[in-house]
């Protein structure tokens, strides 16, 4: 033991000597996270309720299917009045200006005649 203790001593006098002290955290300020509105996906109640207030006098949607690419800003809706059970009539929906709410597009040339 007595001939390891002199060639330990250097050894570890080294070790100690190649560690840094950790660098100081810096203060940089996280990126801000914008906020995102997660809209509902276009649906059948959804679009009957834009379509009612677009057109008072129309008959009321029946049913309708609504569809989008991932993530697209527009929608396009296939949907049929009254007693009709057939998906005859195609409006495009799109998110606002504002990123809040989906509305019809194409404004009173929606509405049935």
């Amino acid at each position: 033991m007595k001939k390891i203790a002199p060639l330990l001593l250097p050894i570890l006098a080294l070790a100690a000597c190649g560690e840094e002290p950790a660098p100081e955290p810096t203060s940089e300020a996280a990126p801000a996270v914008e906020e995102t509105v997660e809209l509902p996906a276009p649906d059948q109640a959804l679009f009957a309720s834009l379509l009612a207030e677009q057109c008072p006098g129309a008959e009321p949607v029946n049913t309708a299917v609504c569809s989008r690419a991932m993530g697209a800003d527009e929608a396009v809706c296939e949907y049929g009045l009254g007693d009709d059970e057939y998906l005859r009539n195609a409006a495009t929906i799109a998110v606002n200006e504002g990123g809040d709410a989906w509305m019809l597009t194409e404004g009173d040339a929606v509405c049935p005649q």
